[in-house]
């Protein structure tokens, strides 16, 4: 499948918006329209190795789950993230984040998406209209960043880690 490439440009400095998108905590913000069910993968949610697991909300989608994780990090232009989807974790992502100043202490934010289909039926699913489905839901999510960044409004939910929150019952050995 041809990447698919959406951008936006934030009325933030680049450092600030770096620093935002280098959290992956802070995805499941403006990506949960579509991205649901977020589980870190790790305590530490910023920087290289962090990552996260969540559902894709797609039509006719039988296998939902899919993860990414930060793999290069360039402090303050670029970040990316390789992850894997589909029926046994099969279908690799790969997406990345480019940051290029723009006017006025602006920043263009140009993230790409590639897919790399497997077998036949991965082809076929993803040929039959998931690249129009998933430009939209990214064209949504950049603009959501872009009104959380500027204006924080829109924010979703950050993710936690998985049981990392729970405390022990009334009673337990480990409690303190």
């Amino acid at each position: 499948m041809d990447p698919i490439t959406v951008d936006v440009v934030i009325a933030r400095p680049r450092e600030a918006v770096f620093e935002y998108l280098a959290d992956v905590a802070n995805h499941a913000e403006f990506n949960d329209h579509f991205m649901v069910d977020w589980r870190l993968t790790r305590e530490d949610t910023y920087g290289y190795g962090a990552g996260a697991r969540y559902k894709v909300k797609a039509p006719l989608n039988r296998f939902p789950w899919a993860d990414s994780t930060i793999i290069e990090f360039e402090r303050p232009r670029k970040i990316v993230e390789a992850g894997r989807s589909g029926k046994f974790n099969r279908i690799r992502t790969l997406g990345v984040y480019e940051l290029e100043p723009a006017a006025d202490g602006s920043t263009r934010v140009t993230y790409t998406l590639i897919v790399e289909p497997k077998t036949l039926s991965d082809k076929f699913l993803q040929s039959f209209g998931a690249r129009g489905w998933t430009k939209r839901k990214l064209g949504k999510s950049m603009r959501r960043l872009r009104d959380i960044l500027e204006e924080d409004h829109g924010r979703g939910t950050r993710p936690t880690v998985a049981g990392g929150a729970r405390k022990p019952a009334t009673g337990s050995p480990f409690q303190r």
